[in-house]
């Protein structure tokens, strides 16, 4: 039998004249993408408090653009990453630190109730097609409990609750499970899994005898039990596997260090789950830094510099916080740029980071122009990429249009995303 030849997945038909008409996905497509033997991650880190904009922008745009303040510590990565200016969600109904939920939906919760998987985000949009293939098919990390910074939701509408402790998140990757606790933890799915068909037959029947609203209610309702149940299905599957092995050690009291300290560990752990295959989509939340000013010499609170209002003082303290955020992003990026995986490429290549926030300006309580970085996952990089739609800066292009680029990159067959319908233009794959 003739081998059939690999064609790539965003293929054209092309006519005379420059006609161009896409192909549905095919066979051969799947073929293109199965020979690449390593799996594509998906990363996104978001701050609840965002960047001072005029220290976080570049001014230029292309690729020969000086780099900002704020983005000198990633300058000897200026071609693994792309800046984006001109990208947000829309300003209805959005309202400042309330808005910055949405950063990685495109859609604020009160608004998704008539949407078909209300306001899912870009890593559970991905982390429907990695299913049982990896131990964990999406992990949610947080530095602390921020109800502002939920970044992460699924498809029933519902906030992903994130593990904030450091020492609970390397359990969960590379503690050895006691063979006495993996009897208790099956009896247990198993307890939670007749629950559920319980219940599923009890709102069945709830259903027939409610008006339109209520069953609404009822079918989200549905699709988060539905969702918790397929955690429990692909769970099961990993119980008798055993964890991966790494020479990996927190330090000592991982969990009461400051902020400063506490930041890298974060980094590292994900950086190992990614290595080991553990899970290929992971979202980190980084808020408030806490007690003792998290450590920073600094004299007031990460919340109230936000609100600086151009005050020299406030701006200079403000600065030490968001370089330090930038400084751990970019040794998270060298990080996966050491790997080396079985297909020749970096583990940064094969890894899309999402870095930013949905807080645009904290100081006017703004969610416009937010503070966008792409590094790894194949693409084109090196340039700042501004999709302000006029002159004067005034009206923006739907984010969402860099998780749609994103999402298939993945390989998620989609075409649209919250409120886009489209990839964004301009950012293309590397040959």
């Amino acid at each position: 039998m003739a081998r059939l030849q690999s064609i790539q997945r965003r293929a054209f038909l092309r006519g005379m004249g420059g006609a161009a008409l896409a192909l549905p996905h095919l066979n051969a497509m799947a073929n293109a993408v199965s020979e690449d033997s390593v799996a594509m991650r998906m990363v996104c880190v978001g701050l609840n408090f965002g960047f001072v904009p005029q220290l976080f922008f570049p001014e230029e745009t292309g690729a020969n653009y000086q780099l900002s303040d704020r983005l000198m510590p990633l300058k000897k990565l200026r071609h693994e990453f792309t800046v984006f200016s001109g990208l947000d969600h829309g300003v209805n109904g959005q309202g400042g630190h309330g808005g910055v939920h949405a950063y990685l939906s495109g859609v604020l919760s009160k608004n998704s109730a008539g949407m078909p998987e209300a306001n899912i985000s870009v890593d559970q949009k991905a982390a429907q097609i990695v299913g049982a293939k990896t131990r964990y098919p999406s992990m949610q990390f947080a530095s602390g409990s921020d109800p502002n910074n939920m970044i992460s939701w699924s498809a029933s509408g519902v906030s992903i609750p994130p593990v904030t402790n450091v020492e609970s998140i390397y359990n969960l990757l590379f503690q050895k499970v006691d063979p006495a606790a993996q009897s208790s933890v099956k009896a247990k799915y198993a307890s939670r899994q007749s629950i559920l068909d319980l219940v599923k037959i009890d709102a069945n029947q709830l259903k027939r005898k409610v008006g339109v609203r209520d069953r609404q209610k009822l079918d989200r309702y549905f699709n988060s039990v539905r969702e918790v149940e397929k955690r429990i299905e692909q769970s099961s599957e990993w119980i008798d596997k055993p964890k991966q092995r790494v020479n990996y050690k927190l330090p000592s009291g991982a969990p009461r260090l400051n902020f400063v300290d506490r930041v890298p560990l974060y980094y590292d752990l994900i950086k190992l789950a990614l290595e080991t295959d553990s899970t290929r989509v992971v979202t980190l939340a980084l808020a408030d830094i806490g007690a003792n000013l998290g450590g920073f010499n600094i004299t007031r609170g990460y919340h109230q510099l936000t609100h600086h209002g151009k005050v020299p003082e406030y701006l200079t303290e403000l600065s030490v916080i968001e370089q330090f955020h930038m400084q751990q992003f970019a040794r998270f990026l060298k990080q996966l740029q050491a790997v080396q995986e079985p297909n020749g490429k970096t583990l940064l290549e094969n890894s899309m980071v999402l870095f930013g926030s949905g807080m645009g300006n904290a100081s006017s309580h703004s969610n416009k122009n937010l503070p966008l970085i792409l590094a790894g996952g194949g693409f084109k990089h090196g340039e700042h990429r501004s999709y302000f739609k006029d002159e004067a800066k005034k009206k923006s292009t739907p984010g969402s249009q860099l998780f749609i680029s994103m999402l298939q990159r993945f390989g998620v067959e989609t075409e649209r995303f919250g409120s886009a319908s489209s990839t964004l233009t301009g950012l293309e794959f590397r040959k």
